[in-house]
């Protein structure tokens, strides 16, 4: 009974803040639902469309999203525009991209190199900013307590689901040790707006735009201060698809030539560290969504998710962390963790 009352209270909550921006006759059509407890539905008014965005607290906060709308959308890039909000209620009403993400359109046969060109391009606009400006109010730093949190999830869910015991305190310990040393290499690089979830999933085509604003941004409410690499590393590093290595390559030397003063070398050992430290979480991460959350789908991505981090860490700037996985997840480890059915 509590579930349902709870439910029908959440659709009032949503009525009430529908009807009062004359949205209360829409016809409304859910969307897909992704790995976060947000839940969005198309509104249908005439000729008109719109998205709803429910975000119920405590677990989601629909701020960040709006203030980096608006912060996008400032710069000259496609973010939602805010149409209408209610952030205590956690409800966005926000602009229709309609219906051509990336991932669809490549399911269809799209150009994938345009897709992915027009994605660095994004990339390169928002880095040629002057940091002052590409940089939010109030952005948090991508620092390094906040990196090893984000790793721990691989010690904290993946590891004792696959060996079946708590990780050792001495065992986290030298993880985070490990990592640390990593992190050295990420202080050489300056700030600047990390959207942090950057992948064909969240970007869609807006055929009425040029340039990079015809690239829309979808997911960028968790965004940080911290390194350049990190988008293009999470672009071209898909935790949910393959992209060849060739297009890949392709697209580093797109952004680097873009930037004729970068230091490569300096920017390939962040670019590995991020994708170790991306890869290790995401890990966790989908190990949690089926355990806790009720949401095994994502589990048949962690193979690919372990050759990724693998591959990152032949750098040298990762050796003690490839020593670590070595001594601490021997190889007939690295699997899909077993996952109980959910109750009914």
């Amino acid at each position: 009974m509590t579930e349902v009352a709870t439910a029908t209270d959440r659709e009032a909550i949503i009525q009430a803040f529908l009807a009062r921006h004359g949205w209360e006759t829409a016809t409304r059509a859910p969307l897909a639902g992704d790995a976060s407890f947000r839940r969005y539905e198309r509104l249908i008014r005439g000729n008109e469309s719109a998205m709803l965005m429910d975000a119920p607290p405590p677990r989601e906060d629909v701020r960040p999203f709006a203030r980096l709308a608006r912060h996008l959308g400032a710069l000259g890039f496609s973010a939602p525009a805010i149409r209408a909000e209610d952030a205590a209620s956690g409800l966005l009403l926000i602009e229709d991209f309609g219906d051509a993400t990336f991932s669809r359109l490549l399911a269809d046969g799209g150009d994938e190199r345009a897709l992915y060109e027009l994605a660095v391009d994004v990339l390169i606009a928002l880095h040629r900013l002057p940091r002052h400006a590409a940089l939010a109010e109030g952005l948090r730093p991508y620092d390094d307590e906040t990196l090893l949190t984000e790793a721990f999830l691989l010690t904290d869910w993946y590891l004792p689901r696959v060996m079946g015991r708590p990780t050792p305190a001495p065992v986290r310990q030298a993880y985070a040790r490990a990592w640390l040393d990593a992190f050295a290499a990420l202080r050489t690089q300056p700030p600047t707006l990390v959207l942090r979830d950057y992948h064909v999933d969240n970007l869609m085509v807006l055929k009425d735009r040029q340039g990079p604003a015809a690239c829309g941004l979808l997911d960028f409410q968790d965004a940080l201060a911290g390194p350049a690499a990190y988008d293009l590393m999470s672009l071209i590093e898909d935790a949910r698809r393959d992209v060849a290595a060739d297009l890949a390559a392709a697209m580093r030397h797109r952004y680097a030539t873009a930037f004729p003063e970068l230091d490569r070398s300096a920017f390939d050992a962040a670019f590995a560290v991020l994708a170790a430290q991306r890869h290790a979480k995401v890990i966790g991460i989908f190990t949690r969504l089926c355990l806790r959350d009720g949401k095994p789908r994502y589990l048949g991505h962690i193979p690919r998710l372990w050759r990724l981090l693998e591959r990152a860490l032949t750098h040298p700037q990762l050796a003690p962390v490839a020593g670590w996985f070595a001594n601490n997840i021997p190889s007939e480890r690295r699997e899909i963790p077993s996952c109980p059915p959910v109750a009914a």
